[in-house]
């Protein structure tokens, strides 16, 4: 008898990439909501188009059954028929696009969940107004991948929005109705005094350390911005202390930036984030745009070590709690409260508590999991008629699998002939 058919309950994912929780925060939160499902007795099949990397994780190892997918290519309703998921999980709107209507065709009865990871529209928003020097406003919100990201909200049952600025941003700004929206953070482990006692004290820690994979646009930029108006003045008081930067997939273009006479430090990637972290005393996030929960500062808080960020880094993020060291704009403040913390131990101690009691206030896993799983079960008893209040939804779907399916369906044809 094949497993697909002795298991009551199939998750399926299809996945953009496959998930590098020691490069990415997208690859953690992706590996929470995997480790969820495996925790509730789910079977967990992965799939994704793209190509494995040395940095992806060991998803078999966890007992999640994988397969590698094509775009424009009918043997994946083969795949998704022979699953019969209950769950279907698109990671990201992208995968929505592509996947979505050979779902709605082929596993009819699946509860369809799309994880946004973050508001792809509202990331590229922020960055055009940088670039362009002018404060955000509803001329660079309304984009194409705002309609794009939208309409596949509307076409699932239910998006998961991992910041609660986000979540308010397309309520209250864009008016979709909550009850397609799920607020879903990152789940964290409550962290105990003791955990936080085995760490490095303040004397046992030096340096700062930024960090973050360089294949993300906004990492790349905040390392440019420590590099020309942040960190000079850092060093100016603190000549001893070193900025060491970590990341994934560093270019050449970041490794230009290393500097041993400045005490600016290119590490490249790390395979141990507890160590990366707990040798350090402070970590600087100075973020100018991006969208979602950083997982920088998460794991700053997890091990520890407080930080400097900006509004945009800590956005969504604390509830109003004191943060774990300082949210600064402008790049002068910014280096003085990063000299600050790094200085005096109070400070630095008192940003510490205040970093722990964020994580087990607005990150417990215990909380956000229970209720998670009964939305799940209460949509899925009265899954026909939810879908009969997503109007909108169901219009998007007539029109989507008029086009995306026989453009995707032409495409095939043209390819067999090749």
């Amino acid at each position: 008898m094949h497993i697909f058919e002795h298991i009551m309950k199939n998750v399926l994912i299809i996945g953009f990439v496959w998930p590098e929780p020691q490069s990415t925060a997208a690859g953690t939160r992706m590996l929470q909501l995997i480790r969820f499902f495996l925790r509730h007795n789910y079977f967990v099949t992965f799939v994704s188009t793209a190509t494995k990397t040395e940095r992806s994780h060991n998803l078999e190892s966890l007992g999640v059954q994988t397969h590698t997918i094509f775009l424009n290519d009918s043997s994946f309703d083969t795949l998704a028929q022979k699953i019969n998921p209950e769950i279907v999980i698109f990671d990201r709107f992208l995968t929505e696009e592509q996947f979505g209507w050979r779902i709605t065709e082929n596993c009819p009865n699946a509860l369809k969940i799309l994880d946004t990871e973050d508001l792809h529209f509202l990331r590229y928003a922020r960055q055009q107004a940088l670039k362009n020097k002018k404060p955000i406003n509803n001329n660079y919100l309304v984009n194409d991948y705002t309609k794009r990201e939208i309409a596949s909200i509307y076409r699932c049952d239910l998006s998961l929005i991992i910041s609660k600025f986000e979540f308010r941003l397309l309520k209250d700004v864009f008016h979709i109705h909550k009850r397609i929206l799920r607020y879903l953070p990152f789940l964290q482990n409550s962290i105990t005094k003791e955990l936080l006692d085995s760490f490095p004290t303040f004397n046992d820690r030096k340096d700062f350390i930024a960090i973050g994979n360089f294949k993300h646009q906004p990492n790349w930029e905040a390392v440019r911005y420590l590099k020309t108006d942040i960190w000079p003045k850092i060093r100016q008081k603190l000549p001893n202390a070193s900025l060491l930067i970590y990341g994934a997939y560093t270019t050449q273009k970041v490794l230009q930036l290393h500097n041993e006479n400045e005490n600016f430090i290119i590490k490249g990637s790390t395979n141990n984030l507890k160590e990366t972290f707990t040798n350090a005393r402070v970590c600087l996030a100075p973020l100018l745009f991006g969208a979602g929960l950083k997982g920088k500062l998460i794991d700053s808080m997890r091990y520890g070590t407080p930080n400097i960020t900006t509004s945009i880094g800590a956005e969504g993020m604390h509830n109003n709690l004191e943060w774990n060291g300082f949210i600064e704009n402008d790049p002068n403040e910014f280096a003085l409260k990063a000299i600050k913390l790094y200085s005096n131990q109070s400070v630095w101690e008192k940003s510490q508590q205040n970093g722990i009691e964020i994580l087990n206030t607005c990150f417990s896993k215990e909380k956000f999991e229970k209720k998670f799983l009964n939305r799940i079960k209460k949509l899925q008893k009265k899954l026909p008629l939810y879908r009969t209040y997503n109007v909108v939804g169901q219009i998007l779907h007539s029109q989507e699998l008029n086009s995306s399916k026989y453009f995707s369906k032409w495409i095939e044809e043209k390819n067999k002939n090749l």
